[in-house]
């Protein structure tokens, strides 16, 4: 079994789309203002947007994506004006881990 793509719901699928593009994302399908699609710089899996009029309550959606280059990756998202929640640190659990908070 492989991952296909994971959809999130947006209420600015533009600008959510902007967003995705500067961490380095290849937009793939653009039907803009309703839907995106993204494919991951690295491996088979993709990423989609869709508009949506309110967004979920709770706890909200998680991805993790991951690069073997974590520091550098994330200094070059900061030139790029992304802010990043808390900047890369090794966690207990083995893997070295950022955290950043999308547009919507």
């Amino acid at each position: 079994m492989d991952l296909n793509q994971i959809t999130i719901p947006s209420l600015d699928v533009e600008k959510a789309s902007e967003f995705y593009i500067t961490l380095g994302l290849h937009l793939i399908v653009d039907a803009a203002p309703r839907y995106v699609r993204f494919e991951c710089p690295d491996g088979e899996s993709t990423f989609s947007i869709h508009k949506v009029d309110t967004l979920p309550k709770g706890d909200g959606i998680t991805i993790y994506f991951e690069d073997d280059n974590l520091d550098d990756l994330v200094s070059n998202l900061q030139k790029k004006g992304i802010i990043f929640n808390q900047l890369p640190e090794d966690k207990s659990y083995l893997w070295r881990e950022t955290r950043l908070i999308d547009s919507d």
